[in-house]
């Protein structure tokens, strides 16, 4: 037992009794270990107050900066079997480059000469179209030249409409005038009778008038029978008008009938000529889709499909290749409790597997083997590892990244927040509580209070 108080208990208690205290009695280093405990206790209270850089740790890996100048898998468009490979595992391929041959499986597709057959289809059609296109210009033609006789023949026959009422105004006239000689007639020879009778006029003179009233009846009669030849011949003009509208009217409706048929042609062999088109243009790119080239410079990493013969499907993954040009970064993960304090454009350390380290989280300046980078994005939605996502590339004031660096090896990161003693870390660490927020602007202005006191 050390003695390190100045209240005795030999007084009281009979020490010789015990081991521990004969044995510590005849040691005489127990003044050295008591001196060592207080330089140490000491030595604590001291490094507690030290100056402490809070951070926020992350583990990732190697990534690119751009999307698309990460490690990709190349697919096919449409299926068919493999005839042959042009590349191997690990070759440089440069953007074009053919990796591999396919051939066609689905039947529709065999013809040797798919795309010249469609070709000419398409361009008997493209005639097919432009002879219905002037077939509806020709019978637009016509139509105006139906109507033109239309109204040629109206007037022919409404010029004889014309002529056979004048005719039967002329004929009516005339009856008119002969009925008058008819009744002059008559009174002559009932005059002439008369005068017979009493003497004064011979037989021979009352026969002369009978005949002369038979005459004017009989002209009566053939006048009548002109006049209704002439009614007769007006209604025949009437109906001759008539009809020339209704066969007129039935020529010109057949003619706008073909020529709207003929446009419902041409529409639909536009059509045809517009799908053989697509059909053409589609079948010409199908072509080019045999061959798998390489989207961009890059190395073959591996052939996802081997052998000569499979048979793949559409948007099968065929190889895999990794871009030669890219720009590095690094793709860590944050914890939640964490993500807050992050923000982009902050400066963070990095230090990656394989590369030699000394790192000291909280004392950035002594760490060693350790690289600079700047938060340049940052997820706002948790990943499935339950961590958020933040992308750092290199900071171009700080030493350049390792050029060796592959992409995917692993990462470790720190983000530097606030300055506080080692007590306050320890404190917090203990309570779960995050790190202090750190804001460049509050920083500034805590110092500029800082002056203006002093």
């Amino acid at each position: 037992m050390l003695n390190i108080s100045n209240n005795h208990i030999d007084k009281y208690i009979d020490t010789s009794k015990y081991l521990s205290t004969k044995i510590f009695a005849d040691n005489k280093h127990y003044k050295v270990i008591r001196k060592i405990v207080w330089i140490v206790a000491a030595a604590i209270v001291l490094i507690s107050f030290l100056p402490w850089t809070q951070n926020v740790k992350g583990s990732g890996y190697v990534t690119t900066l751009k999307p698309g100048q990460r490690p990709q898998t190349i697919q096919n468009i449409i299926g068919g079997r493999v005839e042959e490979w042009f590349v191997r595992e690990g070759d440089f391929v440069n953007k074009g480059d053919t990796i591999m041959r396919l051939s066609e499986i689905k039947d529709a597709y065999f013809d040797p000469d798919l795309v010249g057959n469609t070709g000419n289809q398409m361009r008997a059609k493209e005639g097919a179209l432009q002879s219905y296109g002037d077939k509806v210009e020709v019978l637009g033609v016509q139509i105006t030249a139906i109507e033109n006789e239309r109204v040629l023949k109206l007037k022919q026959a409404q010029n004889k409409k014309r002529q056979a009422l004048l005719k039967m105004k002329s004929d009516s006239i005339d009856l008119e005038a002969i009925k008058t000689q008819l009744t002059i007639a008559e009174t002559q020879y009932n005059r002439a009778f008369e005068l017979n009778k009493e003497g004064l006029k011979p037989m021979t003179y009352v026969e002369e008038k009978k005949v002369k009233l038979q005459q004017m009846q009989a002209k009566v009669v053939t006048q009548e029978n002109k006049y209704v030849v002439g009614q007769n011949e007006l209604l025949n003009a009437e109906m001759e008008i008539n009809r020339t509208k209704a066969s007129y009217a039935e020529k010109i409706a057949k003619a706008k009938s073909d020529r709207q048929t003929a446009i419902s042609t041409q529409y639909d062999t536009e059509s045809q000529v517009n799908k053989l088109r697509i059909q053409y243009a589609n079948y010409k790119i199908r072509n080019g889709m045999y061959y798998i080239t390489a989207p961009q410079n890059g190395y073959v990493n591996r052939a996802l499909k081997s052998g000569i013969g499979e048979t793949v499907k559409a948007g099968s993954e065929i190889v895999s290749i990794m871009p030669a040009d890219y720009d590095i970064a690094v793709e860590t993960y944050i914890d939640p409790l964490n993500f807050t304090l992050i923000q982009t454009n902050e400066k963070v350390r990095i230090w990656f597997d394989g590369w030699p380290t000394i790192v000291f989280s909280g004392w950035p300046g002594v760490s060693y083997g350790t690289f600079g980078g700047v938060i340049v994005a940052k997820e706002n939605f948790i990943s499935t590892n339950g961590k958020y996502r933040v992308l750092i590339a290199p900071d171009p004031d700080e030493k350049a990244w390792p050029k060796q660096l592959s992409i995917g090896a692993g990462a470790q990161t720190i983000a530097l927040l606030d300055d506080v003693p080692i007590w306050f870390e320890l404190w917090r660490t203990l309570n779960g509580f995050p790190p202090n927020f750190y804001s460049g602007d509050n920083k500034s202005s805590e110092k500029d209070t800082k002056k203006k006191k002093k």
